[in-house]
């Protein structure tokens, strides 16, 4: 494929995403989408079999579908929509045939959660990576008071409480998704990059909640 055709094909991909996720909430908006695209650019750097094409436009819409799913409040899949937005958008834009099935398959094993796929290709397994970096370290503290407030929870509560909660709750905290998921991500990715990238995020997210525990119980 040509550099101009990809060209064109990134940018109509870019402007479209752009335009779904520009006003997103915060957590998952285009700024997220920027920042999981920079993320994988910097693990195929040290992956060369990896085809760099794929990974960019696999990480500008790994989230496409995510409105939709907010929107539900976890009743639909972003991973699942996202196939098939994907597909429409990329066969809309002219995209290779042979592009689109890997794509989609990045789009539809980056998921932490559920029982979807898990990634196969090396372009999948950067995407996932790429997606989770962007939820542990500063970034994922952000990211995760950024949903608990848009969510009307609480600031902090305790281990049990955040566990024994239900998501989209008034326990929802920042803590719960660190105790349930973002705690747990550095032990899944799936790259040598990846990994040594997460350990580095990993360790500050680990210090942060430990502080934020001793401020409000000890």
């Amino acid at each position: 494929m040509s550099e101009q055709l990809i060209g064109n094909i990134m940018n109509n991909v870019i402007a479209r995403v752009r335009a779904e996720l520009e006003y997103a909430p915060g957590c998952h908006d285009f700024d997220h989408t920027l920042r999981v695209l920079r993320n994988a650019e910097k693990i195929a750097e040290e992956l060369p079999e990896a085809n760099l094409q794929i990974v960019r436009l696999s990480a500008l819409l790994h989230d496409i579908a995510r409105p939709e799913e907010m929107a539900s409040k976890g009743a639909v899949c972003h991973a699942v929509l996202g196939i098939d937005k994907a597909e429409q958008i990329l066969t809309e834009f002219d995209c290779p045939k042979l592009f689109i099935p890997r794509v989609c398959a990045c789009i539809g094993s980056h998921r932490f959660r559920g029982d979807g796929p898990e990634p196969e290709s090396v372009e999948a397994k950067i995407i996932f990576d790429a997606d989770k970096l962007d939820s542990i370290g500063a970034v994922g503290v952000g990211r995760a008071f950024h949903f608990a407030g848009r969510e009307n929870a609480r600031l902090h509560n305790t281990e049990q409480e955040a566990i024994n909660s239900a998501p989209y709750s008034r326990e929802d905290s920042a803590y719960r998704e660190y105790l349930v998921k973002l705690r747990l991500l550095e032990s899944r990715m799936l790259t040598l990059p990846g990994k040594k990238l997460a350990a580095e995020r990993a360790e500050f997210m680990h210090l942060f909640f430990r502080q934020l525990n001793r401020e409000i119980y000890d």
